[in-house]
């Protein structure tokens, strides 16, 4: 297994991260009871089309917050100004979305009642769709969302993971609610009741098998389906759930979900956050399999303080924050609330890739290992200078931003994806870039993490290389030419 990762990109050795807090104009908190123990995810979008991504964050019983990127000037000190938003509490998460193929982003607004579809108007104006879509937003404890679009449909294919049925009277235990697939029939979205639910927290619609198919992962927690459930994969397009083929299912606390190859063979590798071990699956032409525990992703425990019990995670993004052209991996932890037997102070995770292809905690040393219970995530240029630049959502304590200020980071390259008719998202896409004799791959996905996902640029690093070329494998199948682009430069594919 340790030889699957190894020599996977030219060698480079760069500085350690580095990440400055940043203040932002409101003191954001997520907050509540039990039904908001979960949830607590932040959308990132550029909802005005100014170039610059915005912050959609959830508020649970508090308000939600629309906070607008007002920094403008590249590599400046990041700033954000509060913009009013209509919808006030109850919301556990939100994703960006183009429902209507008009080219501006969307929100889909998860809540403890009705999700609500939130119609851009291209200045970060938003309204109420769901009857203008026809979209039944129902009266769930909804906690996870994806989206993909189906083969020649003009609407997207909308899932929705729902946690523990309120309405049980013999619950919360085993008391788990259905998911629910909605596919739009040309006038309204009807949907189709996904079963057994076993209390999703994050699902993604994934070409896992690259067979051409996006399929739907999801990921649950035993703490409520205690015994019987798994994480679950439904094949598209028939919905049927799979065991075997590739695909085994597994019992965790499943709380979210990351996705990104990173040993080159075009397959993207997967970790699922969980109470305890975070674990990583490698995919391979036989389908998934546990990575050693050598890898150091796992992250079973706090890595400052004198914490000795049991982590847990949630928000997982792989991304490359220091540009030396390997995925690095951040993990939101935190405490449910209270619980005695799991860790109090859980710092967050930043793990950062070696050329060997295992990780090192860097989380304290980059100026990112805070100790309060951490939920939804984003990384994001934030700024337009190439570093990535991270946001958390906290339970019961403000929201944190922070600003990449890495030193002697790689070059680096985006790509900006926009197709014509429906789907201008592309969400299905593949980008391939390669430089130095190494190609990475990245799928456009809407989903996974942990209640929050986001929406534009996709971020290359280069480390010591100073060009690259790339090319689109598009969601119908058609492949764009290779394309060559320089350190530092945006690549926009339009057809």
């Amino acid at each position: 297994m340790r030889a699957l990762f190894l020599c996977l990109v030219p060698g480079v050795a760069l500085a350690d991260p580095a990440f400055e807090p940043r203040p932002l104009p409101i003191e954001h908190v997520y907050s509540g009871g039990w039904e908001h123990f979960v949830g607590g995810g932040v959308a990132v979008l550029d909802c005005n089309g100014d170039g610059f991504d915005d912050l959609f964050m959830a508020g649970g019983a508090a308000q939600s917050s629309l906070l607008i990127n007002t920094t403008k000037t590249q590599g400046a000190d990041i700033t954000f100004r509060q913009h009013p938003v209509s919808l006030r509490s109850g919301v556990t998460g939100a994703y960006p979305l183009d429902f209507d193929s008009d080219g501006t982003l969307d929100l889909m607004v998860l809540r403890v009642g009705e999700n609500i579809i939130l119609e851009n108007d291209g200045a970060c104006g938003f309204s109420r769709a769901n009857e203008k879509w026809g979209l039944d937003g129902g009266d769930r404890w909804t906690t996870a969302f994806s989206a993909t679009w189906e083969a020649g449909q003009d609407w997207p294919t909308l899932a929705f993971g729902n946690y523990v049925d309120r309405a049980d009277p013999d619950g919360p235990f085993e008391a788990c609610d259905s998911n629910a697939l909605f596919r739009h029939d040309g006038s309204t979205f009807v949907k189709t009741a996904l079963q057994p639910g076993f209390c999703a927290l994050s699902m993604l619609f994934s070409d896992w098998n690259r067979d051409g198919t996006q399929d739907l992962r999801v990921s649950n927690d035993r703490h409520y389906y205690v015994s019987g459930g798994s994480e679950q994969m439904w094949a598209m397009p028939g919905l049927t759930l799979m065991n075997g083929d590739g695909w085994e299912p597994i019992s965790i606390w499943g709380m979210g979900i990351a996705s990104r190859d990173f040993t080159g063979d075009g397959r993207p590798e997967v970790v699922l956050t969980s109470m305890g071990d975070q674990l990583m699956q490698i995919s391979g032409e036989s389908g998934y399999s546990a990575a050693p525990f050598s890898i150091g992703t796992y992250a079973q425990r706090p890595y400052i303080g004198d914490e000795g019990r049991p982590s847990t995670g949630w928000h997982a993004q792989f991304a490359d924050v220091n540009n030396d052209a390997r995925a690095d991996l951040f993990i939101a932890k935190g405490n449910v609330d209270q619980m005695p037997g799991m860790a109090t102070k859980d710092p967050n995770n930043l793990l950062i890739q070696g050329e060997d292809g295992t990780f090192v905690e860097r989380g304290d040393i980059a100026g990112v290992a805070s100790v309060v219970r951490s939920r939804g995530a984003a990384l994001s240029d934030l700024n337009r200078d190439g570093l990535l630049d991270i946001v958390v959502v906290n339970r019961r304590a403000p929201a944190e931003l922070y600003q990449n200020l890495t030193p002697n980071a790689g070059g680096w390259v985006g790509v900006a994806l926009r197709q014509r008719g429906a789907n201008t998202q592309a969400v299905g896409a593949w980008v391939e870039m390669s430089s130095g004799g190494v190609t990475q791959t990245q799928e456009v996905t809407v989903g996974g993490g942990h209640a929050g996902g986001q929406s534009g640029m996709l971020h290359f690093g280069l480390g010591t290389q100073t060009s690259a070329s790339l090319r689109v494998l598009w969601p119908d199948g058609e492949t764009s030419d290779w394309i060559d682009a320089t350190s530092g430069q945006v690549i926009n594919f339009d057809r």
